[in-house]
């Protein structure tokens, strides 16, 4: 009894000057609340985000350092306290001290009375609010159970005690060291981590997310229509200069009709035929027809001897020479 009342008074006086080392420590109030986070904005669920979380100390708890690798922090810590509690379904916590992760951990059924909750010890991991150096044991109890963080001097591995306050204290008061209980009021929240439950958040984060981008996008879809529209219904438009440039159009072509009627080419077909009907009853042949601009054509054929002063619309100039056939060259106009 004796030893008790000698222990409990070195533990208030170890206490008080851990708070007085703490309160010099700190700086600001205690951060008392959990606060959203990027993921819970996406996901809609910023409002369902417990603030206030009420300490517990589960009944089963491990603890441990990792070498500290940065960006795998959560995937390291989660493969420890998975084998360490022999389930994958973990609530974890842990902080950066040094170079390592420190860490602390329990199955998620330990919780299942007390979801909205965190354990009050995890305030004592180095880079915490209640870490102070790992010469000091810290103490948290809560209904009859309790718990003890230290490191050994030899080793320099974190330990983790739990048990019933009647066996654990007394142990725990027996070490010579530093006593510091934590007190859940003032500490800062080190809210649990869960990976199950962060990875079903990202997955509604990410299926919120495409629908809100398709609602925008269609949203300005939409508006740039009502705007098309919009201008297409208020433009005036001005179809004089277009009516203008149908009318030359349209005359031009009238024009070009009336030219193409008014082609010679007919006539000349016709004055062509005639010839090589008259030259055929002669025994004569045609062998140029030129026009020479407008309706005026040149004409050259071969005739016998006999013919060579023209017959019926065969009648023209002749030339003096004779051709080798015997035949002579006659020519004319029409």
């Amino acid at each position: 009894m004796v030893f008790q009342q000698a222990g409990q008074m070195n533990m208030d006086i170890q206490n008080e000057r851990g708070d007085a080392a703490r309160g010099s420590r700190r700086e600001g109030a205690p951060v008392r609340s959990q606060k959203p986070g990027v993921l819970d904005f996406l996901a809609g669920e910023k409002r369902e985000v417990m603030r206030d979380l009420k300490p517990f100390l589960p009944q089963e708890l491990v603890g441990g350092a990792l070498p500290h690798i940065p960006g795998a922090e959560e995937e390291s810590v989660w493969n420890a306290a998975s084998q360490a509690c022999s389930t994958e379904r973990v609530h974890f916590c842990y902080s950066i001290d040094e170079g390592r992760i420190w860490y602390l951990a329990c199955p998620s059924s330990q919780l299942a009375s007390n979801p909205d909750s965190w354990c009050p010890l995890a305030a004592a991991l180095p880079g915490n609010s209640e870490y102070w150096d790992k010469e000091t044991v810290y103490l948290y109890e809560q209904e009859g159970v309790a718990s003890a963080l230290r490191w050994d001097p030899e080793t320099g591995r974190m330990q983790v005690y739990l048990g019933a306050a009647r066996t654990i204290l007394p142990r725990i008061q027996t070490m010579d060291a530093n006593f510091v209980t934590i007190n859940p009021d003032v500490a800062d929240v080190v809210p649990w981590k869960n990976r199950a439950i962060r990875t079903e958040k990202l997955s509604r984060a990410t299926a919120r997310l495409l629908v809100l981008s398709g609602l925008a996008v269609n949203f300005i879809i939409m508006l740039v229509l009502a705007v098309q529209l919009l201008l297409t219904h208020s433009v005036q438009r001005d179809l004089s200069q277009v009516q203008m440039d149908t009318q030359n159009a349209v005359t031009e072509l009238m024009q070009s009709a009336a030219s193409t009627m008014q082609n010679t080419s007919i006539q000349h077909m016709v004055n062509v035929q005639e010839l090589l009907d008259a030259l055929v009853k002669i025994d004569g042949t045609l062998i140029r027809y030129e026009i020479k601009g407008g309706n005026r054509a040149e004409w050259e054929a071969l005739v016998p001897q006999a013919y060579s002063s023209g017959v019926g619309i065969i009648r023209g100039t002749v030339q003096p020479e004779i051709e080798p056939d015997g035949r002579v060259r006659i020519s004319g106009t029409r």
